[in-house]
């Protein structure tokens, strides 16, 4: 079954005392692909690049940049990987360098519709 794990990381930076580096991410990332689990995954540029859409009830768009004062996570990326069932997805999704240091990792299945 395939899983989303969308890495969410602080966003204010406070809890960077925790955070993974850079080469645990790459060890990760190797291992997830080396695991065959690996189907895609992408990680997202800086957050102040972010631009929201949203369709009022008349059809007008509006646009807005940037980030939000509001938001404490921001989405930093995602691995989407194919397990036999939630608990192997639970089980990468707390070896992922971004659970710690303030993060969180959703896991949410991928709606199969076929």
């Amino acid at each position: 079954m395939k899983y989303m794990l969308l890495i969410n990381s602080a966003a204010t930076g406070d809890d960077d005392a925790g955070a993974a580096s850079f080469e645990e991410w790459v060890a990760y990332d190797k291992t997830v692909r080396e695991s065959g689990a690996y189907v895609s995954g992408e990680s997202l540029a800086d957050l102040t690049t972010a631009t929201t859409v949203r369709v009022g009830p008349s059809g007008e768009r509006a646009v807005t940049d940037g980030p939000f004062a509001e938001t404490r996570e921001v989405l930093g990326g995602f691995y989407v990987i194919d397990v036999p069932d939630l608990d192997v997805a639970l089980d990468w999704a707390a070896r992922c360098p971004g659970a710690r240091g303030g993060g969180s990792v959703v896991v949410r299945p991928v709606a199969d519709f076929g």
